[in-house]
């Protein structure tokens, strides 16, 4: 990934109200390209191996409840400086605390809704978008 790419979702409170469109324009008005993206749906048993790592914290039956419930928009995004311009964008997890303007501000309805995931480092970005694309769903534009 070499710092220049960053995996986000769409989560099922922003799909169901109807927030993918501006979310991604105002992803691709942050000068990110697309470059792989589908809209599925996760089950429990992955939304579990997704979330694997928050397995042991009192939040996961819910989290992993609440990724299953309904349609996500998974996306590779490409951009100099991904991961830590990304999270800038989305704002803080809580979107009381998010910086006007950002996603989470915009669109999430509370921390456990919260519109979208973004990787918090290179390293998992490159793990969760493998987890979500095969190679041949990835695209250099």
């Amino acid at each position: 990934m070499s710092g220049n790419r960053t995996f986000t979702m769409i989560k099922p409170d922003a799909v169901g109200s109807g927030h993918i469109g501006a979310i991604l324009a105002q992803i691709n008005e942050a000068g990110f390209k697309i470059v792989a993206m589908k809209y599925t749906k996760l089950s429990k048993e992955k939304a579990g191996e997704f979330y694997a790592v928050h397995a042991a914290r009192p939040f996961y039956g819910e989290l992993v409840d609440f990724m299953s419930s309904g349609p996500i928009v998974a996306a590779i995004l490409e951009k100099n400086n991904a991961v830590a311009d990304f999270r800038t964008l989305i704002g803080a997890t809580n979107p009381a605390e998010a910086a006007p303007g950002t996603i989470r501000a915009r669109f999430a309805k509370n921390i456990g809704e919260n519109a979208v995931h973004g990787s918090d480092s290179d390293e998992n970005a490159a793990i969760e978008s493998a987890f979500h694309f095969a190679g041949t769903e990835i695209f250099n534009l």
